[in-house]
């Protein structure tokens, strides 16, 4: 069976963060599950430079150096220091191992498939960071539940170059609208999908939050047809469209000293701040859902305190008192 571009991806996230050393694209030609499928070596280098560009473009921090000391030839890994999971509160060290390619897909088959993979990369000679790979294996974020297989129909229309045909819908109540877009990349954006690309229909650039899509994604036309327009920095686009659209004003939570990572990088510290002898920081939060900002909030327990609106705090209260009726 041949591999599917979100495991190859998987796979090559998961070898270039558990590795200290820079791999030279001969030893992950070897190494990552997918790349053998490569008819040729022409065939491979146009394969392994669109998945670089496909994980810049996902915002993952692709470093490049000297695979040794006595040669010249460059290589490729990923800095556990400058990648980082945010939506689960971990250590910083367990955090920096995280690999994106975990939080793609939930499903037991590709949980046991990355592990295979760090097994293949020892195997193969590449030295894996022990406690990086041990945090590599963690469940999925809430928040991205359920688009996962658009994901994957969209990425493989994307390889493709087809043009692709979906339902969308601009709001969670809002009716599916049927979109034909030509695809140009999937980014990440204050944690959430979004596919790029040009709307026939409209005749412009449009953006499409992955989990207001709905399945199937048809791809059709001839392959190679579409291609993202020279110069395009879609992350920009993302910004651009989404930017602070849909913020209904701000919230006033207090985090504990070294919790609640993810409340940290949505809002900014106003001032320190402590709360029954516990010490922490007043963080400024802005508010786009009030109900994933309560279940966000609420997750992190006495670790995070709503200040303010009094909505969101009884909000947050309710959740815990439902989750502590539940533990009973």
């Amino acid at each position: 069976m041949a591999t599917s571009k979100v495991e190859r991806l998987m796979n090559l996230v998961i070898c270039l963060l558990s590795t200290r050393q820079f791999l030279t694209a001969e030893k992950i030609r070897q190494s990552v599950a997918g790349y053998e499928e490569s008819a040729s070596d022409e065939a491979f280098s146009r394969m392994f430079e669109r998945d670089k560009n496909e994980l810049r473009d996902l915002g993952v921090p692709l470093e490049t150096g000297q695979a040794s000391r006595f040669g010249t030839i460059e290589g490729y890994r990923i800095s556990p220091e400058a990648y980082a999971l945010p939506e689960i509160d971990l250590t910083s060290e367990e955090s920096a191992a995280v690999a994106i390619a975990v939080r793609l897909l939930e499903s037991p088959e590709l949980t046991a498939a990355a592990q295979g993979a760090v097994l293949k990369l020892r195997a193969a000679g590449v030295v894996v960071d022990q406690e990086s790979a041990s945090a590599l294996f963690t469940a999925l974020p809430a928040r991205i539940r359920g688009s996962e297989p658009v994901l994957e129909q969209v990425l493989a229309a994307l390889e493709a170059g087809r043009a692709i045909r979906f339902e969308h819908r601009s709001a969670a109540n809002a009716p599916f609208v049927t979109r034909t877009v030509e695809p140009w990349g999937v980014v990440t954006h204050d944690g959430r999908w979004y596919l790029v690309g040009h709307d026939r229909d409209r005749q412009a650039t449009r953006t499409f939050r992955l989990s207001r899509i709905g399945e199937p994604v048809t791809a059709f036309g001839p392959a190679g047809a579409v291609h993202k327009p020279a110069g395009t920095d879609l992350r920009a686009v993302v910004a651009r469209t989404v930017g602070t659209a849909g913020v209904s004003g701000t919230a006033t939570v207090w985090v504990r000293d070294g919790r609640a990572q993810e409340l940290r990088r949505l809002g900014h510290a106003t001032s320190p701040g402590d709360i029954a002898g516990r010490t922490g920081t007043l963080l400024e939060v802005p508010v786009r859902s009030r109900e994933w900002l309560s279940r966000l909030i609420a997750g992190y327990g006495e670790d995070a305190v709503v200040l303010a609106p009094d909505g969101l705090r009884d909000d947050v209260i309710a959740r815990l008192t439902v989750a502590a009726g539940e533990t009973r």
